[in-house]
């Protein structure tokens, strides 16, 4: 599986609707369950052209979501489902996006201590292959893709000043 995905729900969620999300211009960014009781579903999304996400998409999603979950049924009982664009300080997933974010400050959480550790923090530097390759204080840390359950971009000055990309529907204006 290319996606993060902490648990084996969240892996039959992420094979039910990954593909029609695909189908609609949309990336599958994360998919995590939270709460007991009446848990909370989260899907966020991307956009396939990396333009920012806007509400359209998200109500579109959730349609889609919403309509392949009630046919599927892999959750047991009653649950919320929130569909949401990750935001500047987004969830790392896929191998792309070590790549894409290499150069900002990220946090990672492994499945199994590399070094006497399972939880990461610095500079991300990118992915080479199957491995990961953070600097920390200690120094560079290589940690293997198929480890990590949690990673996530650290909201820094660097990661503000990042230009921002239109909205799905709109143009960027351009100085004359």
């Amino acid at each position: 599986m290319s996606l993060v995905s902490e648990t084996a729900l969240t892996d039959r969620i992420v094979a039910i609707v990954e593909p029609a999300l695909a189908a609609q211009g949309l990336e599958l960014v994360r998919v995590a369950v939270q709460g007991h009781g009446r848990p909370v579903l989260l899907i966020m999304i991307g956009r396939s052209d990396e333009a920012d996400v806007a509400m359209d998409d998200c109500v579109a999603a959730s349609r889609t979501v919403s309509t392949l979950l009630d046919v599927a049924d892999p959750m047991p009982g009653e649950y919320r489902l929130e569909v949401s664009s990750p935001g500047l300080d987004r969830p790392l997933t896929r191998a792309g996006d070590f790549a894409r974010y290499a150069g900002h400050d990220a946090r990672v959480e492994m499945r199994e201590a590399v070094d006497g550790q399972r939880r990461f923090r610095g500079r991300l530097e990118g992915i080479d292959g199957d491995v990961v390759t953070l600097t920390t204080e200690a120094g560079p840390v290589s940690l293997p893709f198929a480890g990590i359950i949690r990673a996530k971009l650290i909201l820094t000055n660097a990661l503000l000043a990042q230009p921002q990309k239109p909205a799905a529907g709109q143009q960027a204006m351009q100085g004359s």
